[in-house]
């Protein structure tokens, strides 16, 4: 399974996921330029997913070389959602985050109407820390809305099944 940086011959395709109407409540749909700044950030990641060749997902980490050691898992979605990919996709972020990027925590916030995220985020091995009520104006509908806050510690992710043994 392999992760590639990003470049802007990506832009169409995630673009077209923030745009998709069961990804648009939850993942914000950046211009071109907003998603170059992520390129060219030194404390960010941005990732294309590819286990087969093809592109299957992307996830943009951010806040890489905070003192804290913190980094967060900003944006991802996957191409084919809902066919049960969440999970390996999950892994091999985690698996980059705390091998590659030498994270001591990871963590990353998620709409509290976003139940099929929330599910993979648990099953993940993240726990809930918290929830911000009201916090957050959808641009897509204009409603108000609850933010969850998930996080993993390097010793969480450590007791995981190893990464050579995962399906």
């Amino acid at each position: 399974m392999t992760l590639r940086p990003a470049t802007p011959a990506d832009f169409p395709l995630v673009r077209s996921l923030a745009q998709r109407p069961d990804y648009a409540p939850f993942i914000t749909d950046e211009d071109e330029a907003a998603l170059a700044a992520y390129l060219a950030a030194p404390d960010c990641r941005f990732l294309i997913w590819e286990p087969e060749g093809q592109p299957a997902g992307f996830a943009i980490f951010c806040e890489i070389g905070n003192p804290s050691g913190r980094v967060e898992l900003m944006r991802l979605a996957l191409v084919e959602a809902g066919r049960g990919l969440g999970g390996r996709f999950l892994r091999v972020l985690l698996d980059h985050a705390f091998g590659t990027l030498d994270a001591a925590r990871v963590w990353l916030d998620c709409s509290a109407e976003n139940l099929r995220g929330q599910k993979v985020y648990e099953r993940a091995g993240f726990t809930l820390e918290g929830r911000f009520r009201a916090h957050h104006r959808v641009p897509v509908t204009g409603r108000i809305i609850d933010i969850l806050y998930y996080g993993m510690l390097r010793s969480e992710w450590q007791a995981l099944e190893p990464p050579a043994r995962r399906a």
